[in-house]
């Protein structure tokens, strides 16, 4: 199951593609044989044009139901499936140096050197989300997590479409959909998102909402922290 999840999102844009040419040859000869079917002024031409015009609608809804089927499958039901969407994994560079940025006013000393950079720096403020409308409640903004995380908030706009949410690290710039629902949602459980395939560190956790034109808001962001399960942390 998640590999055939895996593939149909792999294939997502070029299938869109093949079924929109397809379906342009389709709909040229649904017209030819809806004008010939009105033109006909015999009983075997009205038969035959007839007959084409229902191969051609009949391929048409074919079509129209595969691109259907491919939206519900990535959109909806692969971001449900534990492991259809791998997470990718950032890869630590062994020749790179930690440094440790200290205050203007900081002396050199050893215990005050030790001090600043043993304080880990705080999240910034959660942004993007209106009250009411789009808004995470839990996880609360720099709240630590583990495990399996329900996702309690609002999404609930004018026109409402459906809504997503999705994870990046705050040094990237690609965001990764883990699930999304059809139905509004107001201060509610929106899904479960299960951090224990993810490499512990901070991330950030973002909440789009569509409306049905299809313009989806500026994520509702808030900051993270993931950590190991207490089951396999390390004493």
């Amino acid at each position: 199951m998640e590999e055939a999840l895996r593939f149909f999102r792999a294939i997502e844009l070029w299938l869109y593609v093949g079924l929109g040419l397809v379906g342009l040859y389709f709909i040229r000869r649904f017209i030819l044989a809806w004008q010939e079917l009105r033109g006909a002024a015999f009983g075997m031409e009205r038969e035959s044009a007839q007959v084409r015009l229902n191969q051609a609608a009949s391929i048409l809804v074919f079509l129209l139901t595969m691109a259907i089927t491919e939206f519900v499958l990535v959109s909806f039901i692969a971001p449900s499936v534990p492991g259809a969407i791998p997470i990718p994994t950032p890869t630590l560079d062994l020749l790179a140096s930690p440094t440790t940025t200290l205050p203007a006013n900081a002396s050199l000393t050893g215990p005050q050197v030790l001090a600043n950079a043993s304080t880990p720096t705080g999240l910034p403020a959660s942004s993007g989300c209106i009250p009411g409308q789009i808004e995470i409640i839990s996880p609360e903004n720099g709240k630590e997590v583990s495990g399996l995380v329900v996702v309690v908030g609002t999404a609930d706009i004018p026109n409402f479409g459906f809504y997503k949410f999705q994870i990046k690290r705050p040094d990237e710039t690609v965001w990764l959909t883990i699930q999304a629902g059809n139905a509004n949602v107001r201060s509610g459980k929106l899904g479960d998102w299960d951090t224990a395939r993810l490499v512990p560190g901070d991330y950030q956790l973002g909440l789009v909402v569509v409306d049905n034109q299809a313009k989806a808001s500026p994520p509702c962001v808030v900051q993270l922290r993931v950590a190991l399960p207490q089951s396999t942390a390390v004493p």
